[in-house]
C-alpha cells in the first residue's frame, strides 16, 4: 500500500465496518489485590454464583517483538487478581518490554521494536499529537456527540479491563459435560488499550480475547478436608497483538485515528490529514495493517484466527495445558489474501472448506474467495463489479452450491463527509436492499444474480440451504428494522428474524417472520452450515447490544406463529453475550445419529448488581434452557461481540507457529 495521503484516506475509509454501539466515562481506581488463597477460600464457600469476586486485574504488557509476519506472545504474569471500579478506568504508561522465559512460549525470543518509542519522542509526533488535541478539544469534542462520548460509551461493563494471566475459576454448579471437557470458549470484543483522546465508538476498541479453558477431568485436588473438589477452569484475557496495538503501546497513547467515530465532517478531514502526516513522517506504516481484530474468531486448517474485517486475520493460539493465549502474527496466506477478510467466514462441515470475502470503498466493492480444508487459499479471487455501491457487507451465507450476499441500506458515502459535514458511512433509506446469489465455486461473477428484497437489511446470517432440488434457496437471518440507528444508536435497533425464500426459476422472493422479538447474535449447530436445519439460538436484545437472555427458534414452525420454543432469561440486571452452540458428540444410544439440538448453549453472563461474571452451560433441548453447569469467573468479562468453542482435540491440533 502506498504511503500517500489519498490512498491512506481511502484505506482508512474501508475500516468503517463491523457490528454494535452504546454510550461511557473515564478515570479509575484500582484497589487491593486478592491473593490466590483468598480466591480459593471464597470459591469453596460459594453455594452459588452470587459469591463476591474481584473485577479487574493487573498484567504485564508483554513482549514488544514484532515483524511483518510474526508477533511475540506475552510472558506469563503472577497469578493475582485486582478489583477495579466498573464505571471508570485509568490509563497507565506503556510498561517496559520484557522477554518471556516461559517454557510454553509460542515463538522465538523477540527482536527490538523501538520505532514506536522513537516516534513518540520525535518532533513530528509531538506536532501531530498537538493537532489531535486541538481537533478533539475544539473542533470535534466528544461532549457534542453523546453516542461517541467515552464517558458514556465505556461505562459500566463496557469499560475496558487489563489483561489477565491464566487464573483458576471454580465450577460452582453442576459438572462440565463430556463434550466440552478440555476445550476452550473464547470470546472476542473491543477493549481500548488507552484512554480515548476524543470521540470513541464501541467498535473502535482494541481486540481482546477472553478464553476459558475447561477442565478435562471432573475432579481436582482435595480441598484440605479429604474431599475432592471439582477441577477448576482457567480464565485468561489477552490483547490480540495487532500492529496498531503494539504501535500504540510503545507510543504510550493513541496514534491511529478512530475510524468509526473520528471521520465526521471537517474534523474527519483534519484527522485524516494528521494521519497522513504521521505516515509521511514515518510514525506509522499502514502497510502493516490498521485493524483491531476485535470482532470474532474462526478455527480452520489447524489454526485459530482473531478476525476483524478491516484487516487480515491474526493467527492466535490457546495453550491446551495452561490456557494462556498468544498472538502468532498477521496472516496473508502466502500472499493470497490482501487488505482484509470478513469476520464471518463460513466453513462447510462436509468438505472442510472455508468461504470468505472482503469489501471496501473502491471497486470492486466485493471480492469473494475460499480456502481448502488445510487452510490454504484455493481458486482465484472473484471480484463482483455488479455491486454498484459500497455497503456495509458484514456477513453472508452459503448453501451446498451457492453463496448469498446482502446489499443493504447502510452505505459508504465519503462525499457526505467532504461536502455535507456528515459521516462517511450512513443509511440510505431510498435504496432497495438486494440479495446476490453466486455459484459457490465460481471463477468470475458471470453467474451472479441479484434479487430485490425491499425492507430486508441483514447484518448477521443464521443459515441458508437449498430446496426443490436446488431450484429454491432459503435464508434465515435477523432483519434490522430501524437500520438508520444500526451504527450510532444501537439501543434503538430492533431485529426481527425472517425466513427469505428465493425461487431461482421465476425470480420470486417471499418472506416469513419467525418472531417479533428483538433477536440477533444467533448461532446454529455448526454441522448444519449450508444444509437445511431446524433450530437456532439467539440473544434477546434488552436493548442491543446488551443481551438479557437466550431464545431458541424452531424453523419448522414458520408460517404458524411465533417460532420461539424455548428461552432462558438471566434475571434482573444480568446480561450476556452471543450464545454458542456446542453439539453433544458422544455416541447416541443404540448407535444412531443424535438430534440436531442435542448439545449445549454457552456464554458469559455478567451481573451488573454484584459485578460478578459467570460462564453458563445450558441444556439446549430443555424448554427453559436449563443451566447444567456454571463457572464463577475471577473478575468481570466486559460485553463483547462473537465467540467460538474449540474442542480439546482442536486445541491439541493447533499448529505452533506461522
Amino acid at each position: 500500500m502506498e504511503a500517500s495521503t489519498s490512498s491512506f484516506l481511502t484505506a482508512t475509509s474501508s475500516r468503517l465496518f463491523r457490528p454494535l454501539t452504546t454510550p461511557f466515562r473515564i478515570s479509575a481506581v484500582r484497589t487491593e489485590e486478592k491473593p490466590p488463597s483468598a480466591q480459593k477460600k471464597s470459591a469453596k464457600a460459594a453455594p452459588n454464583p452470587k459469591t463476591s469476586t474481584a473485577r479487574s486485574s493487573p498484567t504485564s504488557q508483554g513482549v514488544v517483538g514484532t515483524s511483518a509476519r510474526r508477533i511475540t506472545a506475552p510472558p506469563p504474569s503472577p497469578n493475582t487478581t485486582t478489583s477495579t471500579n466498573t464505571t471508570n478506568y485509568t490509563t497507565t504508561p506503556a510498561r517496559p518490554a520484557t522477554t518471556s522465559t516461559s517454557t510454553t512460549a509460542l515463538h522465538p525470543p523477540p527482536t527490538a521494536a523501538a520505532t514506536g518509542r522513537q516516534a513518540a519522542a520525535s518532533l513530528p509526533a509531538t506536532f501531530c499529537n498537538t493537532l489531535d488535541e486541538l481537533i478533539n478539544n475544539f473542533v470535534d469534542p466528544p461532549v457534542l456527540r453523546p453516542s461517541v462520548d467515552p464517558r458514556y460509551v465505556l461505562s459500566d461493563n463496557f469499560a475496558p479491563v487489563d489483561e489477565l494471566p491464566p487464573t483458576p475459576c471454580p465450577v460452582v454448579r453442576g459438572a462440565i459435560p463430556r463434550c466440552l471437557a478440555g476445550g476452550a470458549y473464547i470470546r472476542n470484543g473491543p477493549n481500548p488499550q488507552h484512554l480515548p483522546r476524543g470521540p470513541h465508538h464501541l467498535f473502535d476498541g482494541d481486540g481482546m480475547l477472553h478464553s476459558l479453558l475447561l477442565p478435562s477431568s471432573q475432579l481436582g485436588d482435595g480441598d484440605g478436608d479429604g474431599a475432592a473438589a471439582p477441577a477448576p477452569a482457567t480464565l485468561c484475557s489477552r490483547y490480540v497483538r495487532t500492529y496498531k496495538y503494539l504501535l500504540e503501546r510503545d507510543a504510550g497513547g493513541p496514534v491511529l485515528p478512530n475510524v468509526f467515530s473520528g471521520f465526521h465532517g471537517a474534523a474527519g478531514l483534519a484527522r485524516g490529514a494528521v494521519a497522513a502526516a504521521r505516515v509521511l513522517t514515518g510514525q506509522m506504516n499502514p502497510a502493516e495493517g490498521w485493524g483491531l481484530a476485535n470482532t470474532s474468531l474462526a478455527f480452520f486448517g489447524g489454526r485459530l484466527y482473531a478476525l476483524g474485517e478491516s484487516d487480515l486475520p491474526y493467527a492466535v493460539r490457546v495453550d491446551p495445558a495452561t490456557g494462556d493465549v498468544g498472538t502468532l502474527g498477521r496472516c496473508d496466506f502466502e500472499g493470497g489474501v490482501s487488505m482484509g477478510m470478513t469476520a464471518h467466514p463460513k466453513r462447510d462441515p462436509a468438505t472442510g472448506e472455508l468461504f470468505a470475502f472482503r469489501y471496501g470503498p473502491v471497486p470492486p466493492f466485493l471480492t469473494y474467495f475460499r480456502f481448502d480444508p488445510a487452510g490454504n487459499k484455493a481458486g482465484p479471487d472473484v471480484p463482483v463489479y455488479s455491486l454498484r455501491q459500497p455497503c456495509f457487507l458484514h456477513d453472508f451465507a452459503i448453501t451446498e452450491r451457492h453463496a448469498l450476499f446482502p446489499d443493504i441500506q447502510i452505505v459508504m458515502k465519503p462525499a457526505d463527509m467532504l461536502v455535507g459535514g456528515g459521516a462517511p458511512v450512513g443509511s440510505d433509506r431510498g435504496k432497495v436492499p438486494r440479495l446476490g446469489v453466486l455459484p459457490r465455486y465460481a471463477s468470475d461473477e458471470s453467474g451472479m444474480r441479484w434479487f430485490e428484497v425491499p425492507g430486508f437489511n441483514m447484518m448477521h446470517a443464521l443459515n441458508a440451504w437449498e430446496e426443490a432440488r436446488g431450484a429454491e434457496l432459503v435464508l434465515v437471518a435477523p432483519n434490522v428494522l430501524s437500520i438508520e440507528h444500526a451504527l450510532e444508536r444501537m439501543e434503538l435497533v430492533h431485529s426481527c428474524v425472517e425466513m427469505v425464500r428465493i425461487d431461482l426459476r421465476t425470480g420470486a422472493v417471499s418472506r416469513t417472520p419467525l418472531s417479533a422479538e428483538n433477536l440477533d447474535f444467533g448461532v446454529i449447530h455448526p454441522g448444519y452450515v449450508g444444509r437445511r436445519n431446524r433450530y437456532a439460538y439467539l440473544g434477546v436484545g434488552d436493548p442491543m447490544p446488551k443481551i438479557s437472555g437466550v431464545a431458541k427458534l424452531d424453523f419448522s414452525r414458520a408460517g404458524r406463529g411465533d417460532c420461539v420454543v424455548a428461552r432462558r432469561d438471566f434475571g434482573p440486571g444480568c446480561f450476556a453475550g452471543e450464545p454458542f452452540f456446542v453439539p453433544d458428540d458422544s455416541p447416541a444410544p443404540g448407535g444412531g445419529r443424535r438430534e440436531e439440538d442435542e448439545g449445549y448453549a454457552v456464554c458469559y453472563v455478567h451481573d451488573e448488581g454484584s459485578g460478578e461474571s459467570r460462564f453458563v452451560i445450558m441444556d439446549a433441548r430443555s424448554p427453559q434452557l436449563d443451566i447444567v453447569a456454571e463457572v464463577l469467573l475471577p473478575r468481570r468479562v466486559p460485553y463483547g461481540f462473537h465467540g467460538i468453542f474449540v474442542t480439546q482435540a482442536e486445541l491439541r491440533s493447533q499448529r505452533p507457529q506461522l
